[in-house]
């Protein structure tokens, strides 16, 4: 059977479909343009199927990543950063615009299952895939199956408290969590706050200037005690970075030994690798769902 993986982001929407042995046949963007809707998104969700899927004679499941995940409680998307989409029964719209059953996971579980299958991950049993783009989060896949838990928040790291008297102000209404410090968007803000100038993450980790550096140190020294809290619970054989800010290169040395510092042994022989897939993972990982959830 061909496996159709949908990657539903809040700017572009990316189609793949991939052949019984995993190869790549034919991939598409097109915009989502949320302004205009939730009805309107599922058209073009069934657009771009229809496009991809033209002259393929065989049947084929369909899988969906996106920001955000199913409510166990109700059943509702939460926590997109699409924002019109918050509140939908997803699934069930997907499943009555496209006629077939459809499977929906969060967008970081479709980036580690990926890069745990055919990228820097596949040799490794227990594979935590963390994302550092705009927001922050992970997917844990054991034995190249997601483990979404029982509440299915497992990898969330990017909600976990790291100061409570003078924490930032996150927009889940916490304070102090991993996010509002490595992500792109906190790191943004931050910079913003200090100098009054507007500047990308990736421009600011680059800086040598005072509140970059600054910056950076705190970047460093935040995400190893995070990651090196998640090590002590988990204990993952690799832990492969993906977003925009695993470019950065520094991460690969100063964060690893931040985490080895904050992890509680005496050996650290935990991976930190760049991820192989680019920017391919997550529909990748959308694709290979229905097989693999």
């Amino acid at each position: 059977m061909y496996r159709l993986g949908i990657d539903l982001g809040g700017t572009k929407i990316e189609c793949v479909i991939l052949d019984p042995d995993g190869r790549v046949l034919v991939r598409k963007r097109v915009q989502t343009e949320s302004e205009k809707g939730v009805t309107h998104i599922l058209g073009n969700i069934k657009k771009i199927i229809d496009q991809v899927t033209d002259g393929v004679h065989s049947s084929f499941s369909i899988g969906i990543g996106t920001p955000g995940s199913i409510s166990v409680k109700t059943g509702l998307l939460r926590n997109s950063n699409t924002q019109c989409l918050n509140g939908q029964p997803l699934k069930d719209l997907l499943r009555d615009e496209l006629k077939q059953d459809v499977h929906v996971e969060n967008d970081a579980n479709c980036f580690a299952l990926a890069e745990a299958t055919y990228g820097a991950g596949r040799d490794y049993r227990v594979v935590l895939g963390v994302i550092l783009g705009t927001g922050c989060g992970a997917g844990i896949v054991l034995d190249r199956k997601i483990y979404a838990g029982n509440n299915k928040i497992a990898g969330e790291f990017g909600h976990h408290t790291v100061s409570f008297e003078n924490g930032r102000l996150c927009w889940c209404g916490r304070t102090g969590c991993v996010e509002t410090y490595v992500s792109g968007s906190g790191i943004e803000a931050q910079y913003l706050r200090k100098t009054g100038n507007r500047d990308s993450a990736k421009n600011i980790l680059s800086s040598s200037c005072k509140e970059a550096n600054n910056l950076k140190r705190e970047f460093y020294e935040v995400l190893g005690i995070s990651l090196g809290n998640v090590c002590n619970i988990l204990d993952p054989e690799i832990i492969v970075m993906g977003g925009g800010l695993s470019n950065h290169g520094p991460l690969y040395t100063v964060v690893r030994k931040q985490i080895k510092k904050h992890t509680f042994s005496d050996t650290f022989k935990t991976g930190l690798v760049k991820n192989r897939l680019g920017d391919s993972a997550g529909v990748i990982g959308a694709a290979m769902l229905p097989a693999c959830s």
